[in-house]
């Protein structure tokens, strides 16, 4: 299958940019935000609540992209007026008024993520339908990752600055949402107008029910689909091995290396300057040795300089960036590997059970990201409250800042480690992933 062309690919990807200009500073610095604001356990509940009513609506508004018929496409008119809802969401979220409440919180996370869940789960099973091609869709997968990055790289700039000119980081907060606001409408539009969001070519060979026993039908297939569930298990724990340093991260900085806030802005940007660069190395290796086995030597990586992490002591910045950057790579490999390996497995259920449900499996893909970081927040608060921690204290204790570290570090090591051996002899290689797109082109010519 020929390439997409590179003007095709740029338009679908930048949109990504603007998304993931928030994803980070929403995960790593709200929980720390509304945490000292509000309390460890309060901010702790508000996000999980919030990150739980993604259980119904990514499910739903994947199920129903897949059925959406329009002159539009199927997946464009939910990725506009998510992006309505979510602009809206983000700018009360970002810059909230004094003396915010626990409902406040919560009921604007719940909206920022309906707008979230409607923008992002159409937007990543519109890419997976883009090619059939094993390494093409890694290129699909890396370009709007990558794109992704350079805005998470943008964002990252933000605090550098504005600590610079004598900004707090909530100040650097409300910047960056409108920045994102104000270039992700462009972005947007130009992907909806330009990019074509036709039906796959088997498309004519399957058939969707809308009524609510074969939507149920469809669902039970998908317990049939064991690379399918492999893969998200793997997701789903490195989901939450990511989840928590990111919910730690501006924590461990202040108190246990006793980083600055210029500091840690410039920690940030390593992390996500090296997972940008490493984006094409993991893409040559997905070549070389597949795509599974690649994600496998990403996590390896992370582990190998993640251990280390609480053996640091306060002051090593210097030795932590090299982790950092370390980390990073493993981060970039993360972002681009995995969703490919999700269009391959589509594949495989839509030659077993004749539905093409792109929107369905990314709905639960999306899902599996929101819960590993839910869990993050929602357990590692909690614990370091139980072991003592206390970020509106004076002084915490050594054994306090030490669990903060092991937390931090060891736990996701641990995590690691076991999605590693989910994903290593995972079955669905560059040849099979050939064979069963043979099959199914040959099912959409017999139907034309």
């Amino acid at each position: 299958m020929a390439a997409l062309p590179l003007s095709r690919l740029a338009l679908y990807a930048l949109p990504g940019f603007a998304l993931a200009m928030t994803t980070i500073p929403a995960a790593v610095f709200l929980p720390s935000m509304y945490g000292t604001e509000l309390g460890l356990a309060a901010a702790g509940a508000a996000l999980l609540i919030a990150r739980t009513t993604d259980v119904i609506t990514d499910p739903l508004v994947g199920a129903l992209s897949d059925r959406w018929r329009s002159k539009f496409g199927r997946r464009k008119p939910w990725i506009l007026l998510g992006a309505l809802l979510a602009g809206y969401a983000l700018i009360m979220l970002f810059q909230p008024p004094q003396g915010v409440t626990t409902a406040y919180v919560t009921l604007w996370s719940v909206l920022l993520y309906l707008g979230w869940t409607m923008i992002n789960v159409p937007y990543t099973a519109w890419g997976a339908e883009m090619s059939s091609d094993y390494h093409e869709r890694v290129r699909i997968t890396s370009a709007r990752e990558g794109v992704s990055l350079l805005g998470v790289f943008a964002a990252g700039t933000v605090p550098v600055f504005a600590a610079s000119a004598g900004m707090t980081e909530r100040d650097a907060l409300a910047i960056i949402s409108w920045m994102a606001v104000i270039m992700g409408g462009p972005f947007i539009l130009a992907m909806a107008w330009r990019v074509p969001d036709p039906l796959p070519r088997e498309a004519a060979t399957l058939k969707q029910s809308w009524t609510l026993s074969g939507i149920v039908r469809g669902a039970r297939g998908l317990s049939n689909n064991k690379p399918f569930l492999r893969l998200l298990g793997a997701w789903l724990i490195n989901g939450f091995a990511n989840g928590i340093p990111s919910t730690l991260f501006l924590l461990f900085l202040e108190f246990r290396l006793q980083a600055d806030q210029t500091e840690r802005g410039v920690l940030i940007l390593v992390y996500f300057l090296a997972a940008v660069l490493a984006i094409p190395l993991w893409g040559a290796m997905s070549n070389k040795y597949g795509k599974h086995r690649a994600w496998c030597f990403a996590m390896m990586l992370t582990c190998a300089a993640f251990v280390w992490v609480p053996l640091l002591p306060p002051g090593s910045i210097m030795a932590f960036g090299v982790i950092c950057a370390i980390t990073g790579m493993g981060l970039g490999a993360d972002l681009a590997l995995p969703p490919a390996l999700q269009a391959d497995v589509i594949d495989f259920d839509t030659l077993r059970n004749r539905q093409q449900r792109a929107g369905l499996f990314f709905a639960l893909w999306s899902m599996a990201t929101k819960l590993a970081l839910a869990l993050a927040v929602g357990l590692a608060f909690p614990l370091l409250d139980i072991l003592g921690f206390d970020p509106k204290a004076a002084e915490n204790s050594p054994t306090a800042l030490w669990s903060l570290a092991v937390i931090y570090a060891w736990a996701p090591v641990v995590l690691k480690l076991v999605a590693i051996a989910l994903v290593w002899a995972f079955p669905i290689t560059a040849t099979r992933q050939r064979l069963m797109r043979k099959r199914l082109d040959t099912l959409a010519a017999r139907a034309m």
